[in-house]
């Protein structure tokens, strides 16, 4: 019965391993979209040679730094943007717009790549915990059983279930960063832009 109800269990994980999209070890919901481009979340002016120098300008560069920030409410954000607007062009506030980008896009990447990392461990200890379920039923099914060696067996299955299970319950939470990054980068690509002329 021990068995039966692991197996519901790492079965009923499943579906979170069936990958939307063409990555077949993709575990997330969301479709796999490795890369944003600015022109995806920005309405505003293409970024240009004098754009990416306005970019790296000492008060834009903080502010971007300051405004990427998850843990800065938007509302304050968007009242920073404001004050900002107050004595910038469509050009500095283009290069705001670009150096948020420039700091968000990176570190999605790297959620992106790492979450891909997260799915393919569960791949391969998913076909673990079967290879480990295929083994106990060979040595059940022995002439001469050695209980022994099938209670640790048992034993490495339980553990890597348990580990299995943890990890997709927490996939929830892992595969919705990249989002949040997505509609900050969003909100606040509309919150420039609504400062433009």
């Amino acid at each position: 019965m021990k068995h039966i109800l692991m197996l519901i269990a790492v079965l009923g994980a499943g579906p979170a391993l069936a990958a939307s999209g063409t990555d077949p070890t993709w575990p997330c919901i969301q479709r796999k979209q490795p890369h944003l481009s600015l022109g995806q979340i920005w309405s505003g002016p293409v970024p240009d040679e004098r754009t990416e120098e306005l970019a790296r300008d000492p008060e834009i560069a903080a502010l971007a730094d300051r405004l990427e920030q998850r843990r800065l409410p938007l509302e304050e954000a968007e009242a920073e943007i404001s004050e900002f607007a107050k004595e910038a062009d469509s050009a500095r506030l283009t290069a705001l717009m670009l150096a948020i980008f420039n700091r968000i896009e990176p570190d999605r990447n790297a959620l992106i790549a790492g979450i891909a990392r997260y799915g393919q461990k569960q791949v391969e200890l998913s076909e673990r915990i079967e290879n480990r379920r295929a083994n106990m039923a060979k040595m059940e099914a022995a002439d001469k059983p050695d209980f022994d060696a099938i209670d640790a067996e048992e034993e490495a299955l339980d553990w890597d279930q348990r580990i299995f299970t943890e990890r997709q319950q927490s996939l929830t939470y892992v595969c919705e960063t990249p989002v949040i990054l997505e509609q900050r980068a969003f909100a606040l690509a509309r919150a420039i832009a609504s400062h433009l002329d």
